[in-house]
Protein backbone atom coordinates (compact mmCIF):
# COMPACT_ATOMS: atom_id res chain seq x y z
CA UNK A 1 0.00 0.00 0.00
CA UNK A 2 0.80 3.64 -0.24
CA UNK A 3 3.06 4.89 2.58
CA UNK A 4 2.33 8.52 1.65
CA UNK A 5 1.34 10.70 4.51
CA UNK A 6 -2.28 11.98 3.25
CA UNK A 7 -4.03 13.08 -0.04
CA UNK A 8 -5.28 16.57 -0.64
CA UNK A 9 -9.01 15.62 -0.03
CA UNK A 10 -9.57 16.61 3.13
CA UNK A 11 -11.52 20.21 3.99
CA UNK A 12 -12.49 20.83 0.17
CA UNK A 13 -16.06 19.61 0.44
CA UNK A 14 -18.38 18.82 3.10
CA UNK A 15 -21.89 17.92 3.95
CA UNK A 16 -24.68 20.41 3.49
CA UNK A 17 -27.69 18.96 3.77
CA UNK A 18 -29.28 15.37 5.14
CA UNK A 19 -32.66 13.83 4.76
CA UNK A 20 -34.84 10.51 4.97
CA UNK A 21 -37.72 8.78 4.97
CA UNK A 22 -39.14 7.33 8.18
CA UNK A 23 -37.98 3.98 8.76
CA UNK A 24 -40.46 0.91 8.91
CA UNK A 25 -40.45 -2.60 8.35
CA UNK A 26 -43.31 -1.90 5.96
CA UNK A 27 -43.04 1.11 3.53
CA UNK A 28 -46.16 0.34 1.00
CA UNK A 29 -44.45 2.40 -1.76
CA UNK A 30 -41.61 1.44 -4.12
CA UNK A 31 -37.71 1.87 -3.72
CA UNK A 32 -37.36 4.61 -6.30
CA UNK A 33 -40.25 6.80 -4.36
CA UNK A 34 -38.25 5.75 -0.80
CA UNK A 35 -35.17 7.40 -2.71
CA UNK A 36 -36.61 10.33 -4.55
CA UNK A 37 -38.41 11.21 -0.95
CA UNK A 38 -34.59 10.94 0.39
CA UNK A 39 -33.18 13.13 -2.24
CA UNK A 40 -35.59 15.73 -1.76
CA UNK A 41 -35.59 15.92 1.91
CA UNK A 42 -31.63 16.31 1.81
CA UNK A 43 -32.06 19.35 -0.86
CA UNK A 44 -34.69 21.01 1.25
CA UNK A 45 -32.34 20.14 4.59
CA UNK A 46 -29.76 22.41 2.62
CA UNK A 47 -31.72 25.01 1.03
CA UNK A 48 -31.03 23.66 -2.26
CA UNK A 49 -33.27 23.01 -5.28
CA UNK A 50 -33.21 19.96 -7.28
CA UNK A 51 -32.27 22.53 -10.54
CA UNK A 52 -29.14 22.99 -8.49
CA UNK A 53 -27.91 19.15 -8.64
CA UNK A 54 -25.58 18.35 -11.19
CA UNK A 55 -23.92 14.54 -9.65
CA UNK A 56 -25.26 11.63 -8.36
CA UNK A 57 -23.43 8.53 -6.56
CA UNK A 58 -25.65 5.54 -4.87
CA UNK A 59 -24.82 1.97 -4.47
CA UNK A 60 -24.10 -1.16 -6.89
CA UNK A 61 -27.05 -2.99 -4.61
CA UNK A 62 -29.43 0.03 -5.74
CA UNK A 63 -32.28 -0.89 -7.58
CA UNK A 64 -32.95 3.00 -8.51
CA UNK A 65 -30.53 4.24 -10.96
CA UNK A 66 -28.88 7.83 -10.62
CA UNK A 67 -30.94 9.03 -14.04
CA UNK A 68 -34.21 7.48 -13.04
CA UNK A 69 -33.82 9.37 -9.25
CA UNK A 70 -32.50 12.27 -10.96
CA UNK A 71 -35.94 12.22 -12.89
CA UNK A 72 -38.33 11.46 -10.32
CA UNK A 73 -37.06 14.29 -8.22
CA UNK A 74 -37.08 16.89 -11.32
CA UNK A 75 -33.27 16.95 -11.49
CA UNK A 76 -31.83 18.18 -14.84
CA UNK A 77 -28.63 17.60 -16.59
CA UNK A 78 -25.98 15.85 -14.71
CA UNK A 79 -22.26 15.60 -15.37
CA UNK A 80 -21.24 13.33 -12.51
CA UNK A 81 -22.69 9.80 -12.08
CA UNK A 82 -21.36 6.91 -9.85
CA UNK A 83 -21.90 3.63 -7.57
CA UNK A 84 -19.70 2.04 -5.43
CA UNK A 85 -19.65 -2.05 -5.05
CA UNK A 86 -19.65 -3.83 -1.94
CA UNK A 87 -22.94 -3.16 -0.61
CA UNK A 88 -22.74 -1.53 2.92
CA UNK A 89 -18.97 -1.14 2.30
CA UNK A 90 -19.97 1.39 -0.43
CA UNK A 91 -21.61 3.72 2.64
CA UNK A 92 -18.90 6.56 3.40
CA UNK A 93 -17.05 5.98 -0.11
CA UNK A 94 -20.01 7.96 -1.50
CA UNK A 95 -19.42 10.58 0.29
CA UNK A 96 -15.59 9.98 -1.12
CA UNK A 97 -16.85 9.93 -5.04
CA UNK A 98 -18.79 13.16 -4.65
CA UNK A 99 -16.08 15.11 -2.54
CA UNK A 100 -13.70 13.55 -5.23
CA UNK A 101 -15.69 14.91 -7.49
CA UNK A 102 -16.23 18.28 -6.08
CA UNK A 103 -12.57 18.94 -5.77
CA UNK A 104 -11.73 18.09 -9.25
CA UNK A 105 -14.65 20.28 -10.87
CA UNK A 106 -16.74 17.48 -12.15
CA UNK A 107 -19.43 18.54 -10.47
CA UNK A 108 -20.79 21.23 -7.75
CA UNK A 109 -23.66 19.65 -5.82
CA UNK A 110 -23.59 15.87 -5.60
CA UNK A 111 -26.97 13.93 -4.00
CA UNK A 112 -25.50 10.46 -2.40
CA UNK A 113 -28.60 7.97 -1.40
CA UNK A 114 -29.75 4.48 -0.56
CA UNK A 115 -32.81 3.04 -0.28
CA UNK A 116 -34.75 0.16 -0.21
CA UNK A 117 -37.65 -2.27 1.36
CA UNK A 118 -35.27 -4.83 2.91
CA UNK A 119 -37.65 -5.97 5.17
CA UNK A 120 -40.92 -6.05 3.09
CA UNK A 121 -39.61 -6.92 -0.55
CA UNK A 122 -35.81 -8.63 -0.76
CA UNK A 123 -34.34 -9.67 3.07
CA UNK A 124 -30.68 -9.67 3.18
CA UNK A 125 -30.71 -11.91 6.09
CA UNK A 126 -32.59 -14.85 3.94
CA UNK A 127 -28.75 -15.16 2.55
CA UNK A 128 -27.92 -16.63 -0.83
CA UNK A 129 -30.45 -18.21 -2.71
CA UNK A 130 -29.29 -17.94 -6.12
CA UNK A 131 -25.97 -16.44 -7.62
CA UNK A 132 -25.30 -16.27 -11.84
CA UNK A 133 -21.75 -17.35 -12.11
CA UNK A 134 -19.36 -14.97 -11.89
CA UNK A 135 -15.63 -14.35 -10.04
CA UNK A 136 -16.74 -13.20 -6.70
CA UNK A 137 -19.24 -16.36 -6.71
CA UNK A 138 -15.92 -18.78 -6.94
CA UNK A 139 -15.10 -17.74 -3.66
CA UNK A 140 -18.43 -18.55 -2.11
CA UNK A 141 -18.15 -21.80 -3.46
CA UNK A 142 -15.77 -23.10 -0.98
CA UNK A 143 -18.18 -21.78 1.83
CA UNK A 144 -22.25 -22.36 0.47
CA UNK A 145 -21.90 -25.90 0.06
CA UNK A 146 -21.12 -26.22 4.14
CA UNK A 147 -23.89 -24.43 5.43
CA UNK A 148 -22.92 -21.14 5.36
CA UNK A 149 -25.38 -19.82 3.53
CA UNK A 150 -26.26 -16.17 5.37
CA UNK A 151 -24.00 -13.41 6.23
CA UNK A 152 -24.72 -14.09 10.17
CA UNK A 153 -22.89 -17.42 9.86
CA UNK A 154 -19.89 -15.51 7.51
CA UNK A 155 -19.40 -13.28 10.60
CA UNK A 156 -20.11 -16.39 13.31
CA UNK A 157 -16.60 -18.00 11.92
CA UNK A 158 -14.67 -14.87 12.84
CA UNK A 159 -16.41 -14.42 15.45
CA UNK A 160 -15.89 -17.47 16.80
CA UNK A 161 -12.21 -17.33 16.14
CA UNK A 162 -12.67 -14.09 18.20
CA UNK A 163 -13.80 -15.23 21.34
CA UNK A 164 -11.53 -18.43 21.33
CA UNK A 165 -8.51 -16.03 20.58
CA UNK A 166 -8.84 -13.60 23.76
CA UNK A 167 -10.60 -15.96 26.43
CA UNK A 168 -13.83 -14.10 25.98
CA UNK A 169 -17.48 -15.26 26.29
CA UNK A 170 -20.68 -14.08 23.86
CA UNK A 171 -21.38 -11.32 26.35
CA UNK A 172 -18.40 -9.35 25.06
CA UNK A 173 -20.79 -8.62 22.24
CA UNK A 174 -23.53 -7.95 24.28
CA UNK A 175 -22.02 -4.78 25.48
CA UNK A 176 -22.19 -3.56 21.96
CA UNK A 177 -26.03 -4.31 21.41
CA UNK A 178 -26.71 -2.97 25.02
CA UNK A 179 -25.24 0.51 24.36
CA UNK A 180 -27.08 0.61 20.54
CA UNK A 181 -30.38 0.25 21.89
CA UNK A 182 -29.98 2.56 25.21
CA UNK A 183 -29.35 5.28 22.21
CA UNK A 184 -32.32 4.52 20.09
CA UNK A 185 -34.18 4.31 22.83
CA UNK A 186 -34.62 8.42 23.39
CA UNK A 187 -34.79 8.75 19.27
CA UNK A 188 -38.00 9.14 18.32
CA UNK A 189 -36.89 7.99 14.80
CA UNK A 190 -35.56 4.64 15.77
CA UNK A 191 -37.84 1.72 15.70
CA UNK A 192 -37.08 0.33 18.72
CA UNK A 193 -37.25 3.71 20.72
CA UNK A 194 -38.41 3.35 24.36
CA UNK A 195 -36.93 -0.05 24.26
CA UNK A 196 -33.71 -0.72 25.90
CA UNK A 197 -32.09 -3.88 26.73
CA UNK A 198 -30.04 -5.41 29.39
CA UNK A 199 -27.31 -7.93 29.09
CA UNK A 200 -29.76 -10.35 30.18
CA UNK A 201 -32.31 -9.75 27.06
CA UNK A 202 -29.18 -10.26 25.48
CA UNK A 203 -27.90 -13.24 26.51
CA UNK A 204 -31.96 -14.71 26.73
CA UNK A 205 -31.75 -13.51 23.01
CA UNK A 206 -31.72 -16.84 20.89
CA UNK A 207 -29.27 -18.06 18.88
CA UNK A 208 -29.04 -17.43 14.91
CA UNK A 209 -25.55 -18.81 14.32
CA UNK A 210 -23.04 -19.73 17.18
CA UNK A 211 -21.88 -17.36 18.85
CA UNK A 212 -24.39 -14.80 17.33
CA UNK A 213 -27.47 -14.32 19.01
CA UNK A 214 -30.41 -12.26 17.90
CA UNK A 215 -29.39 -8.69 19.43
CA UNK A 216 -26.05 -9.31 17.89
CA UNK A 217 -27.59 -8.95 14.49
CA UNK A 218 -28.42 -6.15 12.91
CA UNK A 219 -32.31 -4.92 11.46
CA UNK A 220 -34.12 -5.47 8.67
CA UNK A 221 -35.79 -1.75 7.42
CA UNK A 222 -37.50 -0.18 4.27
CA UNK A 223 -36.42 3.42 3.57
CA UNK A 224 -34.14 5.77 2.15
CA UNK A 225 -31.29 8.12 3.57
CA UNK A 226 -29.07 11.01 1.07
CA UNK A 227 -26.68 13.19 1.77
CA UNK A 228 -25.86 16.21 -0.23
CA UNK A 229 -22.04 17.76 -0.39
CA UNK A 230 -20.94 20.49 -2.50
CA UNK A 231 -17.45 22.83 -1.80
CA UNK A 232 -17.08 24.09 1.26
CA UNK A 233 -16.97 27.42 0.11
CA UNK A 234 -20.62 26.97 -1.15
CA UNK A 235 -21.81 24.56 2.19
CA UNK A 236 -20.95 28.08 4.13
CA UNK A 237 -23.52 30.12 2.43
CA UNK A 238 -26.38 27.56 3.11
CA UNK A 239 -28.72 26.50 5.09
CA UNK A 240 -26.84 24.20 7.40
CA UNK A 241 -23.58 24.34 9.59
CA UNK A 242 -21.76 22.62 7.09
CA UNK A 243 -20.01 19.00 7.60
CA UNK A 244 -16.43 19.46 6.79
CA UNK A 245 -15.21 16.13 5.11
CA UNK A 246 -11.61 16.35 6.62
CA UNK A 247 -10.63 12.64 5.47
CA UNK A 248 -12.37 9.79 3.25
CA UNK A 249 -11.07 6.30 2.53
CA UNK A 250 -11.47 3.40 0.72
CA UNK A 251 -9.92 0.12 1.70
CA UNK A 252 -9.46 -3.72 0.67
CA UNK A 253 -6.95 -6.07 2.60
CA UNK A 254 -4.89 -8.77 1.19
CA UNK A 255 -6.59 -11.59 0.70
CA UNK A 256 -10.01 -9.98 0.45
CA UNK A 257 -13.01 -11.78 -0.16
CA UNK A 258 -17.28 -10.51 0.40
CA UNK A 259 -18.11 -11.49 3.85
CA UNK A 260 -15.79 -15.22 3.80
CA UNK A 261 -11.91 -13.69 3.75
CA UNK A 262 -11.14 -17.11 5.67
CA UNK A 263 -7.85 -18.07 4.43
CA UNK A 264 -6.73 -15.07 6.00
CA UNK A 265 -3.88 -15.96 8.81
CA UNK A 266 -5.98 -14.02 11.14
CA UNK A 267 -10.08 -13.88 11.74
CA UNK A 268 -9.41 -11.71 14.44
CA UNK A 269 -9.05 -8.56 12.58
CA UNK A 270 -10.40 -6.29 9.40
CA UNK A 271 -7.48 -5.31 7.86
CA UNK A 272 -9.86 -3.49 5.06
CA UNK A 273 -10.34 -1.69 8.24
CA UNK A 274 -7.09 -0.92 9.00
CA UNK A 275 -6.67 0.00 5.75
CA UNK A 276 -9.22 2.94 6.02
CA UNK A 277 -8.19 3.66 9.74
CA UNK A 278 -4.24 4.86 8.68
CA UNK A 279 -5.65 6.38 5.34
CA UNK A 280 -8.21 8.52 7.75
CA UNK A 281 -5.48 9.47 10.48
CA UNK A 282 -2.77 10.71 8.17
CA UNK A 283 -5.33 12.63 6.02
CA UNK A 284 -7.17 13.94 8.83
CA UNK A 285 -3.87 14.54 11.46
CA UNK A 286 -6.57 12.97 14.57
CA UNK A 287 -5.78 10.25 16.70
CA UNK A 288 -8.40 8.23 18.40
CA UNK A 289 -7.79 10.27 21.25
CA UNK A 290 -9.32 13.51 19.28
CA UNK A 291 -12.65 11.74 18.40
CA UNK A 292 -15.27 12.80 19.69
CA UNK A 293 -18.49 10.62 18.22
CA UNK A 294 -17.55 7.12 16.93
CA UNK A 295 -20.48 6.24 14.40
CA UNK A 296 -19.26 2.02 14.03
CA UNK A 297 -21.22 0.06 11.05
CA UNK A 298 -22.58 -2.57 13.16
CA UNK A 299 -24.74 -4.97 11.13
CA UNK A 300 -22.77 -7.52 13.64
CA UNK A 301 -21.56 -6.52 16.70
CA UNK A 302 -18.22 -8.89 16.73
CA UNK A 303 -17.30 -6.32 14.28
CA UNK A 304 -18.05 -3.39 15.91
CA UNK A 305 -15.11 -4.58 18.50
CA UNK A 306 -12.69 -5.46 15.99
CA UNK A 307 -12.87 -1.77 14.16
CA UNK A 308 -12.44 -0.24 17.85
CA UNK A 309 -9.26 -2.43 17.93
CA UNK A 310 -8.04 -1.65 13.83
CA UNK A 311 -8.77 1.95 15.16
CA UNK A 312 -6.39 1.92 18.10
CA UNK A 313 -9.37 3.22 20.38
CA UNK A 314 -7.99 0.10 22.33
CA UNK A 315 -5.63 -2.89 22.39
CA UNK A 316 -6.46 -6.41 20.69
CA UNK A 317 -8.96 -8.15 22.54
CA UNK A 318 -9.92 -4.99 25.00
CA UNK A 319 -12.53 -3.74 22.89
CA UNK A 320 -15.71 -5.32 24.88
CA UNK A 321 -14.39 -3.24 28.01
CA UNK A 322 -14.02 -0.30 26.23
CA UNK A 323 -17.68 -0.26 25.13
CA UNK A 324 -18.96 -1.34 28.60
CA UNK A 325 -16.67 2.08 30.30
CA UNK A 326 -18.52 4.15 27.39
CA UNK A 327 -14.88 5.49 27.05
CA UNK A 328 -16.39 7.19 23.67
CA UNK A 329 -19.83 7.55 22.30
CA UNK A 330 -21.06 5.09 20.31
CA UNK A 331 -23.52 4.78 17.77
CA UNK A 332 -25.37 7.82 19.19
CA UNK A 333 -28.76 6.98 16.99
CA UNK A 334 -28.90 3.97 18.08
CA UNK A 335 -27.18 2.62 15.11
CA UNK A 336 -28.26 -0.29 12.77
CA UNK A 337 -28.71 -2.17 15.97
CA UNK A 338 -31.45 0.59 17.08
CA UNK A 339 -32.14 2.77 14.66
CA UNK A 340 -32.72 1.12 10.97
CA UNK A 341 -30.21 -0.37 8.50
CA UNK A 342 -29.39 1.72 5.82
CA UNK A 343 -26.65 -0.01 5.33
CA UNK A 344 -24.86 2.81 7.08
CA UNK A 345 -25.99 6.16 5.51
CA UNK A 346 -28.05 6.43 8.26
CA UNK A 347 -25.15 6.62 10.68
CA UNK A 348 -23.38 9.39 8.43
CA UNK A 349 -25.81 11.48 8.90
CA UNK A 350 -26.14 10.87 12.74
CA UNK A 351 -22.14 12.23 12.30
CA UNK A 352 -23.94 15.46 10.51
CA UNK A 353 -26.55 16.03 13.30
CA UNK A 354 -23.78 15.56 16.17
CA UNK A 355 -21.92 18.50 14.12
CA UNK A 356 -24.71 20.79 13.87
CA UNK A 357 -25.59 20.27 17.53
CA UNK A 358 -28.99 18.44 16.37
CA UNK A 359 -28.70 14.90 17.49
CA UNK A 360 -31.01 13.79 19.75
CA UNK A 361 -28.58 12.61 21.51
CA UNK A 362 -26.28 15.20 21.61
CA UNK A 363 -22.75 14.75 22.60
CA UNK A 364 -21.43 18.15 24.39
CA UNK A 365 -19.11 20.10 21.50
CA UNK A 366 -18.84 17.58 19.59
CA UNK A 367 -16.36 18.74 16.57
CA UNK A 368 -14.90 15.60 15.63
CA UNK A 369 -16.39 12.46 14.13
CA UNK A 370 -15.50 8.87 12.85
CA UNK A 371 -17.94 7.76 10.93
CA UNK A 372 -17.22 3.32 9.25
CA UNK A 373 -19.00 1.30 6.29
CA UNK A 374 -19.72 -2.11 6.28
CA UNK A 375 -17.22 -4.68 7.67
CA UNK A 376 -16.28 -8.03 6.44
CA UNK A 377 -16.06 -6.41 2.58
CA UNK A 378 -14.00 -3.93 0.49
CA UNK A 379 -14.98 -1.09 3.13
CA UNK A 380 -14.65 3.00 3.82
CA UNK A 381 -14.74 5.10 5.99
CA UNK A 382 -14.82 9.05 7.18
CA UNK A 383 -14.24 11.73 9.24
CA UNK A 384 -15.79 14.75 9.58
CA UNK A 385 -15.09 17.79 11.61
CA UNK A 386 -17.45 21.40 12.40
CA UNK A 387 -16.24 24.61 10.10
CA UNK A 388 -13.80 26.42 12.12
Amino acid sequence: MSTRARDRLGGQAAIAGIGATEFSKDSGRSELRLAAEAVRAALDDAGLTPADVDGMVTFTMDTSPEITVAQACGIGELSFFSRVHYGGGAACATVQQAALAIAAGVAEVVVCYRAFNERSGRRFGSGVQHREPSAEGVALGWSLPFGLLTPASWVAMAAQRYLHTYGLTPEAFGHVAVTDRRYAATNPAAWFHGRPITLADHAASRWIVEPLRLLDCCQETDGGQAVVVTSLARARDLAQRPAVIAAAAQGAGRAQEQMTSFYRDDLTGLPEMNVVARRLWATSGLTPEDVDVAILYDHFTPFVLMQLEEFGFCGRGEAADFVREDRVPLNTHGGQLGEAYLHGMNGIAEGVRQLRGTAVNQVAQAGRVLVTAGTGVPTSGLVLTSDG
